[in-house]
């Protein structure tokens, strides 16, 4: 089973016998105090900096979010998606809490987007799920209801359950609604990434469907975060997983991915692999020649 995303130019295909999707994840003022303050003032120059550089790291996808307090969400969002799709070309993920932001989000996309997200509370299901069939859109699902965050495998796996079935009953395709089994930080929660991986297998097994997270949660509060991300996301794609929200600016994490992908025969003859590893050529030599560059005499 494949999700397929798409901006007016470029489909992705996110499923377990595909390379690795990163959704990059820097368009977000949460925990960016001055991102939030020069969008909300309607300065968007970071937004296509973090945009540009995401895409030329290696990112797929792009994950979109104008949570700002006391600020114009619907409107920002929809303007910050506008600005995005005329600098780049890969499909974007809409992120927000606020329905009627997705609504203006939606509006705004050219494609078909991957909107972020819809748990299993009824109120949001009965809000977001009709938007995302309306714009036959893509959905990533979190697996916590109105009882909260279980840590429990068998409770979030129930959770998934039900939203997957809803979003059927509403005409969304079960290939159309992405899992998220929720990283919980390792450094609060002991066990917390072996839960997650028990959780993505059984749900690939028992569902269907793929999965992802927000990466970057599993490492919250710990040092040497970039590297810790990097050897739980590589985990995570042996787990069955399909893609996630991260920072493609770490390339600890970029080379993870990659080597990942190599190993689980997700990389056709490790072209991608090869080609992020070829010798870099050096100034009066030539690259792979085994010859060094000579130093000028004094």
């Amino acid at each position: 089973m494949e999700t397929i995303v798409t901006s007016p130019t470029k489909e992705i295909r996110i499923g377990p016998n595909h390379p690795f999707v990163v959704i990059g994840e820097r368009i977000n003022p949460t925990g960016r105090k001055l991102l939030g303050k020069e969008m909300a003032a309607g300065n968007f120059d970071r937004v296509r900096i973090d945009a540009l550089a995401q895409v030329e790291a290696g990112a797929h996808m792009l994950d979109v979010n104008a949570g700002i307090p006391m600020a114009d969400e619907p409107a920002i969002l929809a303007e910050t998606i506008r600005i995005v799709q005329s600098l780049v070309d890969v499909p974007l993920a809409i992120d927000s809490s606020v329905v009627a932001a997705l609504e203006s989000g939606l509006k705004a996309y050219q494609g078909k987007p991957l909107v972020n997200s819809v748990t299993g509370e009824e109120d949001r299901l009965e809000a977001i799920l009709p938007l995302v069939a309306e714009h036959g859109a893509a959905v990533i699902a979190i697996t916590n209801d109105e009882t909260g965050i279980s840590h429990d495998p068998d409770v979030r796996i129930a959770v998934a359950k039900k939203i997957v079935e809803r979003a059927e009953s509403y005409g969304i395709p079960r290939e159309d609604v992405l899992i998220d089994p929720l990283a919980m930080p390792v450094g609060a929660v002991p066990g917390a990434g072996a839960t997650l991986f028990e959780i993505v297998r059984r749900i690939r097994e028992e569902l269907g469907v793929n999965l992802t997270c927000g990466a970057s949660n599993i490492s919250f509060g710990l040092p040497g975060r970039p590297s810790l991300n990097a050897t739980f996301i590589a985990m995570a794609i042996a787990s069955g997983m399909a893609c996630a929200i991260t920072n493609p600016l770490e390339e600890s994490i970029m080379k993870a991915i990659l080597g990942a992908d190599a190993l689980m025969g997700n990389d056709d003859n490790c072209q991608a692999w090869i080609a992020a590893n070829k010798p870099k050529s050096t100034t009066g030599g030539v690259a792979g020649s085994g010859r060094r560059a000579r130093r000028p005499r004094k």
